[in-house]
C-alpha cells in the first residue's frame, strides 16, 4: 500500500491510505462496480462505501461523509460521482475519467444493445413484446411514485419546501416552464432560510402567478394546445447537437436523484415528437432492470431520436455534468456547498424538483390509464408493484417487479 498519489489527489485531507493503482486496475475495479450497481443509488454508495472506505480505507467514513453530502447537493447521479471522484485519489485526472467509465459502461452497453434489439429488430411488433410492455407500464408508475416519495422525504423537511414542492407541480401541470420555475423556487427557499419571510412571500406570490398567467396560456384556447401538440409530432429527429443540449441540460438539473431527470427527458422526447409517452415508459422500464444509474435510459432516448450516434452523444451529454464535476470542480464546489446561501438556493431547487416530478408521474399515469386495455387491470399492476417496492427492499427488487408486470401483461394481454 502507498499513500503516493498523481497530482490532484487530497491523501492528507482523507484520512486513509490510498492504494497504488495501476490505470487498467482503476478501470477494471470501477468496470466491476459497475456490473453489481443494481439496486438504484442508495445500494450502487453502500457498495462503494463498504469496499473503499470500511475494507479498503481509502479516506475516512467521516471524509466519506463530507464528499457524499456534496454530491446530494449538486445535480447528477452522486454513486457515479463517487466513482469519478475515488478514481482521481490514486491516479488524479485520468483515473477519475477511466473510473467513471468503468462505472457507467456495463449499463451503457446493456442499455445500447436494448434499444437496438428495441428499434431495429421489430420485436415491438410482435404481440407478445407489445403485451408485455403493457404490463409494464403501471408497474414503472410504481417505481416513480415510490421515487417520487424517497426522494421527497430527503428534500421536503419544512413548510416552505413543501410549498414549494406544491406550487412548482402545479406550475408544472398547467405547462409553465421548468427554467421559470427552478430559480424563483431557489430565491424564494433562499430568502425564507434567512427569516427574509416578506421577500420570500412575494416571490412566492410571483411563482404563482406565473403558473396562472401558462395556465391561461395553455387552457384558454384548446386549438392552439392542438395546434402545438401536432407540430410536434410532425417535427423532424432532432440534430445530433440537439440531442447533445438535451443531454447536457438535463445532467445539469438532475437534483435529488437519478429520478429528477424524467420530467427534463420527458419535455424534450415526448414533447418535440420523438417518441411516444409509452415508448418513454418502456425506456424507463428497461433502465429499471440493468446495473446503471437510472439515467442510462437517456441512451435509449437518443437512440430514438438519432440512432446508434444519438444514443452517444445524448449518453455524453447527460453523463458530461456528473464527471465535470468531480474531475475539476469538486473543491471548489465543495467550498461552494459550504456557503449557506447557496445550500438553500440549491435546496429550493431541489423541491421545486420534487414537484416536478410528482406532476410528470401524475401525466404519465394518465396516458398509461388511456394505453392499458381497462382501468382495473393498469391500477391492480399499479397497486401490487408499488406494494412489493415497499415491503421488499433486496437490490434486485425493481429487477423482480418488473419482470413480474411483462410476464402479466402477457397473460393478460398477449
Amino acid at each position: 500500500m502507498s499513500t503516493n498519489v498523481a497530482d490532484g489527489a487530497l491523501a492528507p485531507e482523507n484520512g486513509g491510505t490510498l492504494p497504488d493503482l495501476s490505470y487498467a486496475q482503476i478501470f477494471a475495479k470501477f468496470l466491476r462496480f459497475g456490473f453489481l450497481a443494481w439496486g438504484g443509488p442508495i445500494a450502487q454508495i453502500a457498495m462503494i462505501r463498504r469496499e473503499l472506505v470500511d475494507e479498503e480505507h481509502w479516506v475516512s467514513s467521516a471524509r466519506f461523509n463530507r464528499i457524499l453530502a456534496v454530491y446530494q447537493v449538486l445535480p447528477g447521479p452522486e454513486a457515479h460521482e463517487l466513482c469519478v471522484f475515488f478514481g482521481t485519489l490514486p491516479k488524479g485526472k485520468l483515473g477519475g475519467l477511466l473510473a467513471g467509465l468503468g462505472f457507467m459502461m456495463p449499463g451503457f452497453v446493456l442499455m445500447f444493445a436494448l434499444s437496438w434489439l428495441y428499434l431495429s429488430t421489430g420485436i415491438m411488433q410482435t404481440a407478445a413484446a407489445t403485451a408485455a410492455f403493457l404490463g409494464v407500464q403501471p408497474a414503472v408508475i410504481a417505481l416513480i411514485v415510490r421515487a417520487v416519495h424517497r426522494i421527497g422525504g430527503h428534500i421536503l423537511l419544512d413548510r416552505w419546501l413543501w410549498g414549494i414542492a406544491g406550487v412548482a407541480g402545479l406550475a408544472a401541470l398547467v405547462g409553465t416552464p421548468f427554467w421559470l420555475t427552478l430559480p424563483i423556487a431557489g430565491l424564494v427557499y433562499m430568502f425564507a432560510a434567512r427569516h427574509q419571510r416578506v421577500m420570500a412571500g412575494l416571490l412566492m406570490a410571483v411563482l404563482v402567478g406565473v403558473g396562472l398567467y401558462f395556465a391561461w396560456v395553455t387552457f384558454g384556447s384548446t386549438v392552439g394546445g392542438d395546434a402545438v401538440s401536432a407540430q410536434a409530432i410532425a417535427n423532424q429527429k432532432p440534430s445530433l447537437l440537439e440531442l447533445f443540449i438535451s443531454g447536457l441540460k438535463a445532467g445539469l438539473l438532475t437534483f435529488g436523484g437519478a429520478y429528477t431527470v424524467i420530467p427534463f427527458l420527458r419535455a424534450d422526447a415526448v414533447g418535440n415528437g420523438w417518441m411516444t409517452d409509452a415508448q418513454f415508459l418502456d425506456g424507463l422500464a428497461l433502465s429499471g432492470i440493468l446495473p446503471a444509474p437510472l439515467i442510462i435510459f437517456s441512451t435509449f432516448i437518443g437512440y430514438f431520436g438519432g440512432g446508434p450516434l444519438g444514443a452517444i452523444v445524448m449518453t455524453i451529454g447527460i453523463f458530461l455534468p456528473a464527471f465535470s464535476f468531480s474531475l475539476f470542480f469538486h473543491d471548489q464546489l465543495e467550498r461552494l456547498v459550504d456557503s449557506e446561501k447557496i445550500k438553500t438556493f440549491l435546496e429550493g431547487i431541489s423541491a421545486a424538483v420534487v414537484g416536478l416530478i410528482a406532476a410528470t408521474t401524475l401525466e404519465l399515469g394518465q396516458k398509461t390509464l388511456v394505453n392499458v386495455p381497462g382501468v382495473v387491470i393498469p391500477l391492480a399492476i399499479f397497486a401490487v408493484a408499488l406494494a412489493l417496492l415497499y415491503v421488499f427492499k433486496a437490490k434486485t427488487t425493481i429487477l423482480w417487479v418488473v419482470l413480474a408486470a411483462a410476464g402479466t401483461g402477457l397473460v393478460l394481454f398477449g
